[in-house]
């Protein structure tokens, strides 16, 4: 059965809280996507199992991302509600779901989805041979590869979002692969499995496609 975004809503989102995440815009957008919503920034275990939805946000290098939600025990916490509810990673919170990163010399992450954090390299050239900027900053479009995924719902394919990497994520299983974007080359930017929806962009900096999504993950009851 088709998962809906237009089915009834939970109202508490817990957005976690190591230190590392764009935390305020974040917790922002989802108010204004979700008026009704009960909106809490929060690294208390508890308050993360018990919310109805999470938001997994990150901003920074890896190697302190992954220090951080190992010191503060929230990688367990991570692997205890992608089993169970609404889970949306951003950015670095996306990259912290492979297996490992190329950022700092190579950094272990929580392996929950098979496959490499990888830099866009120094001499990165656009199909017409100009050289391209890193780190791959501003807007950028997204085809949508799981076409009929709820959190596409009213967002128009090759809808164009924020973006902020040096590094961009590799799956081992392209089935997972929701979302593209061409930045030299194509890559992934969107990662899709059950009840976990990850995007390498930043929704909360999107504007209108970006609070479409995160009203749409503020509905969503989990399946696909």
């Amino acid at each position: 059965m088709l998962g809906s975004a237009a089915g009834s809503a939970k109202n508490t989102v817990a957005v976690i809280d190591y230190g590392m995440g764009n935390l305020h815009s974040a917790a922002k957008a989802l108010e204004h996507a979700a008026p009704d919503a009960q909106v809490v920034v929060t690294a208390d275990p508890e308050k993360i199992l018990s919310a109805d939805r999470v938001v997994f946000p990150g901003v920074g290098a890896i190697r302190d991302c992954m220090g951080e939600i190992r010191r503060l025990g929230l990688d367990q916490v991570v692997n205890e509600a992608i089993k169970s509810k609404p889970f949306l990673a951003i950015c670095v919170g996306l990259q912290s779901m492979m297996t490992r990163s190329e950022e700092n010399d190579g950094v272990p992450c929580l392996d929950i989805f098979s496959g490499d954090v990888k830099f866009f390299g120094e001499q990165l050239k656009d199909t017409d041979g100009s050289v391209l900027k890193v780190p791959h900053m501003g807007w950028n479009q997204v085809s949508h590869v799981q076409a009929n995924h709820p959190l596409w719902q009213n967002i128009e394919d090759n809808a164009r979002f924020y973006f902020v990497h040096s590094y961009y994520i590799s799956v081992a299983n392209e089935k997972l692969i929701a979302g593209q974007t061409d930045y030299g080359f194509p890559f992934t930017s969107v990662v899709a499995q059950d009840n976990v929806f990850a995007v390498q962009f930043h929704p909360e900096k999107s504007q209108h496609a970006g609070l479409a999504l995160l009203g749409n993950f503020m509905r969503w009851d989990g399946q696909n």
